[in-house]
């Protein structure tokens, strides 16, 4: 019997969309764990192969962490894996904000999650999703980070103005998850 797989988080709005992601028949036991690690600097792969390994040599076993970024094609990818920092102090309606002199508001949504067996000898794999959208003036609920300025495209609603099951199935969460259970249901890991 394979050890449990701890998901690291402390935001359960975020434990809540993957569990409902990924769905009834994932292979292995999801557990979840709030671990303070460094908030590492530099680029979405780098940062989240230091944050698995990490949380890896923390957990002494499998772990999954996620990082979500939202860059501004505007600002050239940014703000990017610093968007957590940039929506703590500005809300949904500063990042609107930031786009004013520009004329293009498209952005980009990406989602990482990063898997390690556990040891320091196992490599660390990365499983990504992509969505694109516009940065918009903020609609819907306010109860998950930046969802209510950020609306995909061909969607006339921003992901906080949408149900939970439409979300959960555009999302660039949902595409990166649809990787890492494609990997542990025909990889047999």
């Amino acid at each position: 019997m394979s050890k449990p797989i701890v998901f690291v988080t402390g935001n359960a709005k975020k434990l809540e969309e993957f569990i409902a992601i990924l769905g009834k028949n994932f292979p292995r036991e999801i557990t979840s764990k709030k671990i303070d690690l460094p908030e590492y600097q530099g680029q979405v792969d780098d940062i989240c192969e230091m944050k698995c390994r990490a949380a890896a040599d923390l957990i002494k076993g499998p772990v999954i962490i996620e990082d979500t970024c939202l860059c501004f094609n505007a600002m050239k990818g940014l703000p990017g894996p610093y968007i957590k920092w940039f929506l703590d102090k500005l809300g949904p309606e500063g990042l609107h904000q930031m786009l004013h002199g520009w004329e293009d508001k498209t952005a980009e949504a990406v989602c990482t999650f990063a898997y390690c067996a556990g040891t320091s000898d196992d490599p660390i794999i990365l499983f990504q999703g992509r969505t694109q959208g516009t940065i918009v003036s903020p609609r819907g609920s306010r109860d998950f980070g930046w969802d209510p300025c950020f609306q995909p495209l061909d969607s006339d609603k921003t992901y906080a103005e949408l149900p939970k099951e439409v979300k959960n199935k555009i999302s660039h969460r949902s595409k990166a998850l649809e990787k890492l259970k494609d990997y542990f249901l025909n990889d047999a890991h």
